[in-house]
């Protein structure tokens, strides 16, 4: 392997390294793909929704609007903000499912529709500065330190790791799937999504003031 190719290839682990240390940790828009992925309701279109929105940030962050985005403290207020609301409510929502008693079977004949499942996917993506947070400030401002040729790469890697957590959620939960076949596995798990939505609800709120 040539000197060039070796750098380009370690560009890319760099990428795909630091999108995993970001996107695996559990957070709306993970705890949002999981709890679909479970229900199998429109789990392949949320997953490419996410990835998608995912390269669209990653790439204006390693383009140079990251930094933009850090030195504006106004966009930054109104997203936190905006983004709790956001948190909050959902995680109302979550709450109210885990008093209920749900099983699997029962869950899929109260499906959603693709559209509504849809809207609420680019809103727990793009309603959330954390998403903005991690994709466009932090992997933006470290991808913008490598020169032309490596920044590509970089990216690349970053980017390639969003499409296979999301996918790879959205498959590997059907193995998950016996274990809701019991009420008492969504009353945790919803008690769980509602548990990480108000948590990061409160520390934006607590960032913005």
């Amino acid at each position: 392997m040539s000197a060039v190719a070796s750098v380009y290839l370690w560009a890319l682990i760099k990428g795909l390294g630091t999108s995993a240390g970001l996107i695996m940790a559990i957070g709306a828009q993970n705890a949002f793909v999981l709890s679909q992925g479970l229900k199998r309701q429109y789990h392949w279109p949320i997953a490419g929704v996410c990835s998608f929105f995912d390269a669209v940030l990653i790439t204006l962050g390693v383009a140079g609007m990251g930094a933009l985005i850090s030195q504006n403290e106004l966009w930054l207020s109104a997203a936190r903000w905006g983004g709790a609301a956001f948190l909050f409510w959902y995680g109302f929502g979550a709450l109210r499912s885990a008093l209920k008693d749900q099983s699997l079977e029962a869950d899929r004949q109260g499906a959603t529709s693709l559209k509504k499942a849809l809207l609420t996917t680019l809103a727990v993506t793009l309603l959330n500065p954390h998403a903005y947070l991690d994709t466009v400030v932090l992997i933006g401002s470290i991808g913008g330190q490598y020169p032309e040729g490596e920044r590509f790469w970089f990216a690349f890697g970053a980017i390639s790791f969003s499409f296979i957590w999301f996918f790879g959620i959205s498959l590997g939960a059907r193995w998950l799937a016996p274990l809701f076949q019991k009420p008492i596995a969504w009353r945790v798990l919803d008690g769980f999504v509602c548990l990480v939505m108000w948590s990061i609800a409160v520390s934006l709120v607590i960032a913005a003031v």
